[in-house]
């Protein structure tokens, strides 16, 4: 396999990159018994002109650490998407300034969540797989929908899911995480199974349905954005 810890410059490098990682099959992690260090990275961009994103915008990415019920440690990096936005590349795009994020925590997490997908993706190795592959930390995939997986949505109470399918593969799951709100799409990354990622992420959510580490972090970059 290519060497994980650089980031391709072109969408054909990323393609053989990604059906590279998809194919690999390193040991599973499993989550402590004790607390554990949960963290979470969220990137945003400011769009000049009209259209999904293109190259050169400015990006703030965002990182925190979740440990004992409480934010531990947090860290806010600057500077350019590498790429316009395209689906199933955005490792061109994003994956630096994520990278950058979490390396200027002043811990390193036991495990990432990532707002991005797993092997719900083209050749099965989205960013939160890429991402952890690139930093080598499990990591858990968080979105509010499906890539190109689909599922019917879980029952009603707090840790129910229903599975998410591509092709004849379970590639992640609906979760429901709080009553009365909608699922979050959990997607299993790097080093991580479907029941590993449900557990990180009912382990990180508190008051409301979003993992606590993800909303710190995102809370982060748009504070960046903002000019907080």
């Amino acid at each position: 396999m290519s060497a994980p810890g650089s980031w391709p410059a072109s969408a054909e490098a990323l393609e053989h990159l990604q059906r590279e990682l998809a194919s690999a099959r390193p040991p599973d992690w499993q989550p402590p018994s004790r607390d554990y260090a949960i963290g979470g990275c969220f990137v945003c961009f400011a769009r000049r002109a009209p259209g999904p994103g293109a190259r050169g915008e400015p990006g703030w990415a965002g990182a925190a650490i979740l440990l004992g019920g409480g934010i531990l440690t947090t860290a806010v990096v600057t500077g350019h998407a590498r790429a316009a936005y395209e689906p199933g590349l955005l490792a061109l795009r994003e994956g630096p300034l994520l990278e950058a994020a979490v390396r200027a925590l002043e811990r390193e997490p036991e495990v990432l969540l990532v707002n991005a997908t797993g092997r719900d993706h083209p050749r099965g190795a989205g960013l939160a797989l890429h991402l952890g592959a690139v930093l080598g930390l499990p990591t858990v995939g968080v979105t509010h929908r499906p890539l190109l997986a689909h599922g019917a949505w879980p029952a009603q109470e707090p840790g129910s899911r229903s599975a998410l399918v591509l092709g004849r593969e379970t590639v992640g799951c609906w979760l429901r995480t709080r009553p009365r709100t909608r699922p979050l799409a959990v997607h299993t990354g790097w080093r991580t199974d479907l029941d590993t990622a449900c557990a990180v992420v009912l382990a990180a959510v508190h008051r409301v349905r979003a993992p606590e580490p993800l909303r710190e972090a995102r809370r982060l970059a748009r504070r960046g954005r903002a000019g907080l």
